[in-house]
């Protein structure tokens, strides 16, 4: 009974999100486009050492924690000179079947007219993560979406911003996932190495990829492979990629040492990462004493003691009070005080 449910729930519509199917990588899956056309290539082992690909950004998707550029190199796999999936045979199985090719056009938002040329500007490669899609079947006479998580080792075509489009497995388009809620009902068996954790969604390239940096996990070489190149007759081997340092972070401004009442904290408006403005020099405390004194007043004459808070106030340390801590509120008091 628990199969029959896996091979027939996906016949819904995408509004149906609170679901997800787990695919593994050489099943064909329910509602198949095409027979496959994936290479009978050796399948990379699942979760192969992929690095933690370069644009790796948390995700707000509920099942994905991480979303990766499809840019970023080393985030496919693939066998150097040998191709993943056979385009031509695609092409074949669905210009027989004008009703398939329709729906699968209509799946990618292209014209049925232009698949040919569309499934010929794709590139070949295997996921090297489990990543999560929106696959669709075919069923009676249309595309129907759905939400899918295809296990690393998948055969896949991906369009010139690194997206996966096609599944080889099946000939069934793909397009981006959608939101699912934070414990989504999740059909099939499950591999070993499947983590929901460690899903992710592969976001388009902000720009056009030429050259994607691929991984062959069974020489553990890397190497190079041209957009839309669909035979691998140009692969290159180049060295593995340096991803760039640590950015650090910013430490926060110290706070302003200035003893001016009206000046607030320096971190409390400075933007981040802005030094604070120097604090302007301290001002000498107005006369204290009554208007009718004698100018000749010695100058060794101690300070009235309406003034001394405010100069003790200017020349307190730097280090006080603490970074962060409230400025002292007994100043402008003291201040005050004098007539």
């Amino acid at each position: 009974m628990a199969l029959v449910v896996v091979l027939t729930r996906p016949g819904g519509s995408p509004s149906a999100r609170g679901e997800v199917f787990l695919q593994p990588a050489a099943a064909t899956g329910p509602d198949p486009f095409t027979e496959s056309t994936a290479a009978r290539e050796a399948v990379p082992p699942p979760q192969s050492p992929a690095p933690s690909p370069q644009g790796a950004t948390p995700s707000t998707g509920a099942t994905a924690t991480r979303s990766i550029s499809g840019a970023a190199p080393g985030l496919y796999g693939g066998t150097r000179s040998v191709t993943s999936c056979d385009v031509d045979r695609q092409i074949r199985a669905l210009s027989a079947e004008p009703a398939k090719n329709g729906a699968f056009a209509s799946a990618l938002g292209i014209r049925p007219q232009s698949v040919p040329a569309y499934l010929r500007s794709l590139t070949p490669v295997r996921l090297r993560t489990d990543t999560r899609v929106t696959n669709h079947g075919y069923r009676d006479g249309k595309a129907t979406g759905y939400q899918a998580v295809l296990q690393a080792g998948t055969a896949v075509l991906i369009d010139d911003r690194g997206v996966p489009r096609v599944r080889c497995a099946c000939g069934n388009p793909l397009g981006p996932p959608v939101a699912l809620p934070a414990d989504p009902k999740r059909h099939g068996r499950p591999w070993s190495s499947y983590q929901p954790s460690e899903v992710v969604v592969i976001a388009p390239s902000e720009t056009v990829v030429h050259k994607f940096v691929i991984y062959d996990p069974h020489d553990r070489r890397w190497f190079e492979r041209d957009r839309g190149d669909h035979r691998g007759e140009h692969d290159k081997p180049v060295p593995p990629p340096v991803l760039p340092p640590a950015t650090a972070t910013p430490s926060p401004p110290a706070p302003a040492t200035s003893t001016a009442p009206a000046s607030p904290p320096a971190s409390s408006h400075s933007p981040a990462g802005e030094a604070p403005a120097s604090p302007p020099p301290p001002t000498s405390p107005p006369p204290s004493g009554p208007p009718s004194e004698p100018a000749s007043k010695p100058a060794s004459e101690p300070a009235s003691p309406a003034s001394e808070p405010a100069s003790k106030e200017a020349r307190k340390p730097a280090s006080e009070p603490p970074p962060g801590s409230r400025p002292d509120t007994g100043t402008p008091s003291a201040r005050s005080a004098a007539p």
